[in-house]
């Protein structure tokens, strides 16, 4: 398979995702067929040429999309992604997501999704400001406080959202309110970079209690120690887990005893991998997915679990902290086996609840601590597992069907 055949199937298996788990959750509610056409229908797409100048002095032109699925509850809301798997259908089933977990957490927001077609590990700092503001420039129209507000995702961070505030905020004045997850001299939220992270600890932390679960001696094992991972990471051993193995891109690393998130942290910033960790062995990622462990928190990317290596997978619990990390097929086999998956729209839902505190801070003009935030969101997040799990008891089906019937509903 090519390159761009892996992408591209990447891609259509993330859209399909988000739509096949729609359409499970619509026959369960008996919701009417042409109301569900209309509503997985997206708003807006937008596709734009990125030109910048780069180092070597070559003109080259990247693709950027913005994808606006639904503002029926409130201004469209989502990250934008630098990948090169990044397409149209990939932000299109993105953006749903983004709708159906607004919705589920019950903030004001709709869904939506961008991203830039790009390799970031090979760009240097000025071209990576480059694109970023040139991006801005071309989705300005269709982006604002009130309409779309843009946040971190993969492979982007608190200085890329300072960058597009910057640019959006000089033709229209001071804006912080365009963007969330900005460094919090820029208006940002206490809280915010470690918020997805946080709210996949504290979602396992509820479901832990109704499924027998004693995180005290529970192992777990995560694949993406990025942003999500670490937090994750570090959030979990607090509540007393043992982090048995984790992984990045380049490889992972394993250690039945457990392993020391800072410490794994600290080696991956020297490195740039967490492979050569000390006290670990080397681990693939597809091993780690296999890895004997209690839960599994795929905190990558979409698409990992499949139906080629779900029957592989030992945990009891998949707490899904990436965006579709599970095909359709995987998931029917996990359900058939007993495995109990917390959906990506419940699980990582701290992230964008977080934002919402933010946005709502910058539109007051008025900061909140820590404590507050982190009280808030555990507030928000207990609340919404609890409905899920109450629904999904009654209803006799899974976590991710009831998730989506209350979002939808």
């Amino acid at each position: 398979m090519t390159t761009s055949e892996g992408q591209q199937e990447s891609a259509v298996r993330s859209y399909q995702i988000a739509n096949s788990q729609f359409d499970v959750a619509a026959g369960r509610m008996g919701l009417d067929r042409d109301l569900g056409v209309l509503i997985k229908t997206p708003n807006f797409e937008m596709k734009a040429e990125v030109p910048i100048r780069m180092d070597d002095g070559r003109l080259v032109v990247f693709i950027g999309y913005r994808v606006q699925h639904n503002g029926a509850r409130g201004p469209h809301k989502g990250g934008v992604r630098y990948h090169p798997d990044v397409d149209m259908e990939e932000v299109t089933g993105l953006a749903a997501l983004m709708t159906w977990k607004t919705a589920l957490v019950n903030i004001p927001f709709g869904g939506a999704k961008g991203g830039v077609n790009c390799d970031p590990k090979g760009l240097s700092a000025r071209e990576l400001e480059l694109i970023t503001r040139r991006f801005t420039l071309a989705i300005d129209a269709v982006i604002g406080p009130y309409h779309d507000i843009p946040a971190p995702d993969v492979n982007t961070n608190a200085q890329v959202m300072s960058w597009m505030m910057d640019e959006y905020s000089r033709r229209h004045g001071y804006s912080p309110a365009v963007v969330t997850g900005k460094p919090i001299s820029l208006g940002g939220s206490l809280g915010r970079e470690a918020a997805t992270g946080r709210g996949c600890a504290i979602v396992l932390r509820e479901a832990a209690r109704d499924y027998g679960l004693d995180l005290k001696k529970a192992t777990v094992a995560i694949q993406g120690f990025g942003n999500v991972g670490s937090h994750a990471a570090r959030f979990l051993r607090a509540e007393g887990c043992r982090i048995v193995a984790v992984s990045d891109a380049q490889g992972g690393i394993a250690n039945p005893d457990g392993l020391d998130p800072e410490q794994v942290l600290a080696h991956a910033r020297n490195a740039g991998t967490v492979v050569g960790a000390p006290h670990a062995e080397t681990i693939s990622n597809q091993e780690l997915l296999a890895f004997d462990c209690d839960v599994l928190v795929p905190a990558a990317l979409g698409g990992v679990i499949t139906r080629s290596n779900a029957g592989q997978i030992k945990a009891k619990i998949i707490l899904e902290g990436a965006n579709a990390p599970t095909t359709p097929d995987a998931d029917a086999m996990l359900g058939r086996r007993g495995v109990i998956v917390i959906p990506d729209i419940l699980a990582n839902a701290g992230g964008v609840t977080v934002s919402y505190f933010e946005w709502t801070q910058n539109i007051q003009q008025f900061s909140w601590d820590e404590d507050h935030v982190v009280a808030e969101l555990t507030k928000v997040l207990t609340r919404a597992y609890r409905e899920v799990y109450v629904l999904a008891q009654k209803e006799g089906v899974s976590l991710r069907t009831a998730a989506y019937m209350i979002a939808v509903q």
